[in-house]
């Protein structure tokens, strides 16, 4: 099991205990991650988990209740998919009011490659039964919720999704990028659920829990969820799919453009079980748009890179950089926030100011 350095790294310390690593986004140079380079996201102190000790346990509304080892996990059929994680909160930063929690700014977000058993592989070895809605999954961390309202004493972390989307596309990663999981990033197991906000995806999994009746756990409930509007009042639900967006990787906050010369813009954009199809570019705040150029192939669930040459003004002063995605589903990213979102779901269009000089 390999470690994390935050500081050969470089990554942007944002709480110390429990641990959470932001990636500085203006480092993004590929379709791929670093695994070094990808953010960290923990709620509780990092496990330590003796992997000849630990068991994967299959419990709740199935036939036969089943405790697996990593080797044989490792042994059943595996499967490779990159998928981008988005942290629910990235862009909590630039909320106003301040918003409470992380202060994520554009890099609580990475794409890798995972490598693992797909969850509906597992889950017909255990026997679903007919009476099984939804799966939970927990990990290994634990701790107390030190802010009301909150159950008293430990709890360990849990989010839960409905049985259609397990049995879906979901896989238990035990490689990262072609390595083994570091603690930081959930060794020995994690869920990766593509195209959810990485909430979902459990690091440290100790359980997968089929039940008969929705989970209405903590982290499903109180927190990661936020207020849905319909014909009655407004209703908590819990967060699931991440929204399209595209964000600016380079130039960045207050960075410095030459007068008259030409810029490369660049950034990444990623969406929900769509393809990024369009990624339009502003440099005056939004009066006129242009079509960036999208960098290799669309991916279900992964992030397309993009880029657009601008020719910066030849008088010095600022300007306002903008972008914005669509996706094949015809969804694109909006002006305005959401403020039923709470302090998730930032996809709403970040202005960039830059410097001409």
């Amino acid at each position: 099991m390999k470690t994390a350095n935050a500081s050969q790294a470089g990554m942007i310390l944002r709480e110390r205990e429990p641990l959470n690593l932001e990636m500085p986004f203006g480092s993004l140079d590929g379709f791929i991650t670093p695994v070094e380079r990808f953010f960290v996201r923990s709620h509780f102190a990092v496990p330590d988990i003796d992997v000849r000790r630990w068991r994967l346990k299959i419990e709740g509304e199935v036939e036969t209740p089943l405790e697996l080892t990593y080797d044989e996990l490792k042994g059943m059929e595996t499967h490779t998919l990159p998928v981008t994680l988005e942290c629910a909160g990235n862009g909590r930063a630039f909320l106003t009011p301040q918003a409470k929690g992380a202060q994520w700014e554009r890099g609580a977000v990475g794409n890798a490659k995972w490598t693992g058993v797909r969850l509906a592989d597992v889950l017909r070895r255990a026997g679903i039964q007919d009476s099984a809605c939804e799966v939970i999954f927990e990990g290994a961390d634990a701790g107390e919720i030190k802010e009301p309202p909150g159950p008293a004493g430990e709890i360990h972390y849990a989010r839960s999704m409905p049985l259609t989307k397990a049995k879906e596309d979901v896989l238990l990663a035990f490689k990262m990028n072609g390595e083994e999981l570091t603690a930081a990033h959930g060794f020995p197991l994690r869920a990766i659920v593509p195209g959810w906000y990485g909430m979902a995806s459990v690091k440290w999994l100790s359980r997968v829990i089929a039940t008969a009746q929705p989970f209405n756990g903590y982290y499903q409930t109180i927190d990661y969820a936020y207020w849905q509007r319909g014909t009655s009042a407004p209703t908590l639900v819990p967060i699931t799919e991440m929204q399209v967006k595209a964000a600016i990787a380079r130039p960045g906050f207050a960075d410095t453009v030459r007068a008259g010369k030409m810029c490369l813009v660049s950034g990444a954009a990623w969406t929900t079980a769509a393809e990024i199809t369009k990624v339009e570019v502003s440099t005056d705040g939004g009066a006129k748009w242009h079509k960036a150029q999208l960098l290799g192939e669309p991916v279900f669930n992964a992030w397309r890179l993009w880029e657009y040459g601008w020719q910066a003004p030849s008088t010095p002063g600022q300007a306002t950089l903008l972008a914005r995605a669509t996706d094949s589903e015809g969804r694109t990213q909006p002006t305005k926030r959401d403020e039923d979102r709470g302090s998730y779901i930032v996809n709403h269009i970040l202005p960039i100011v830059v410097d001409i000089r």
